[in-house]
């Protein structure tokens, strides 16, 4: 198997550290373990790899907080309830 080396923050690497089932748990083996939680496909076929980041990027979006509901949108475009 061929290996390759990647940047990331200190701070993305502790945060991948502590997600490790165990000591011996190899980065490569955690970060499979999180795509595999990706869905590949719905009733309309398989997803796209530029769709499966969407959706991850979407997540953390959410889980940041930064999204707005659908009374805001409506609100800033100036329509009504």
């Amino acid at each position: 198997m061929a290996y390759t080396t990647i940047q990331i923050s200190e701070e993305t690497r502790e945060k991948l550290a502590r997600l490790k089932s165990s000591a011996r748990g190899t980065y490569d083996e955690l970060l499979n373990a999180l795509l595999d939680l990706v869905p590949d496909k719905d009733d309309e076929g398989e997803y796209t790899d530029d769709f499966k980041a969407s959706l991850l990027r979407s997540l953390a979006d959410l889980k940041h907080g930064r999204t707005y509901s659908a009374e805001d949108v409506r609100r800033r475009l100036g329509l009504k309830s």
